[in-house]
């Protein structure tokens, strides 16, 4: 899958496996990142490779939660109202520019990665499986934005962005580019059954204790750090602990080591933290400080 995909996202491997990580740990993306960088053809690439259902909702102001969740129409002919489904209803639902909506539609769709479910007039509907949502936002240009509260940002296992192509990568988009799309070139690598089958695969990796410590000792230390003022909760923890799973399993690994635990870490926690005020004043980001942290535990000797 992951080498299909880079047909068309070309010189972003990293974020490729990140994502294919988040969706075997049943996880859902945020892509915060400027206009134009592939966030919308990377979403539309992994739904083509998987052989899933693909929604896309644009969100802007005027977006309402029944066009997320869906709603209920009375049918004249059976006397009874009858569900409409939303865009929820799907296997990959990319949530373009989330930060333009307005809290209770975000919510809403909130709500749906959460629980797995959408309920509507009383009524609780099931979503398809697997589901994931890849979420969009612009870090520029906040005029007219609702930015996610930090109870929200929660829910989202990992928060990546994609970056400017380096040149050699540029240079390749432009020659692909020049007599057709590579997207219609994609083939269908899995189905839905079968990314079922590899999230069980990647839940049943082993977790050795002193991994399991490790973790905790990393999500502590962000509680315990002078520069941020709320730490990892226990949902990051469980995150940490599931994408740890998933880089063991996407790396031939039926048991998790430290270097899993490395490579995600920040990905996984640096959302989830509220730096100190002095700390943002004196310019630091929270990802310097968990590079920093991730230095600061000892790592394990696994045998």
């Amino acid at each position: 899958m992951i080498n299909e995909i880079e047909k068309v996202i070309i010189g972003k491997r990293e974020v490729i496996e990140q994502v294919l990580m988040t969706i075997l740990a049943k996880g859902h993306v945020l892509l915060e990142d400027i206009p134009g960088v592939g966030k919308t053809t990377l979403a539309l690439s992994f739904a083509k490779v998987m052989g899933v259902d693909y929604h896309r909702i644009q969100f802007t102001p005027d977006v309402t939660p029944s066009d997320v969740v869906g709603f209920s129409l009375y049918d004249r002919q059976s006397g009874e109202f009858q569900y409409k489904p939303g865009a929820v209803v799907c296997n990959l639902l990319l949530a373009d520019e989330i930060n333009r909506t307005s809290s209770k539609t975000q919510a809403a769709l909130l709500e749906v990665m959460e629980e797995g479910n959408a309920t509507v007039d009383g009524k609780t509907y099931e979503i398809p499986k697997p589901f994931t949502v890849i979420a969009t936002q612009n870090p520029f240009g906040s005029a007219g934005t609702q930015m996610l509260p930090q109870s929200q940002m929660d829910r989202f296992m990992v928060k990546l962005s994609m970056g400017y192509p380096d040149f050699e990568s540029q240079i390749n988009i432009l020659r692909d580019r020049q007599t057709e799309q590579p997207l219609d070139l994609l083939q269908m690598i899995s189905s839905r059954e079968e990314v079922q089958q590899l999230q069980q695969k990647v839940k049943e990796v082993e977790v050795a204790d002193d991994i399991l410590r490790y973790i905790t000792l990393l999500v502590e230390a962000t509680r315990q750090n002078d520069k941020i003022q709320l730490g990892v909760s226990p949902r990051g923890a469980l995150a940490l602990n599931n994408m740890a799973k998933a880089s063991a399993y996407i790396n031939g690994r039926d048991y998790v080591i430290p270097d899993d635990v490395l490579r995600v870490f920040a990905k996984v926690c640096a959302h989830r933290v509220i730096l100190h005020p002095r700390a943002k004043v004196a310019g630091i980001q929270a990802e310097e400080i968990m590079e920093q942290i991730t230095h600061q535990v000892s790592i394990p000797e696994i045998r």
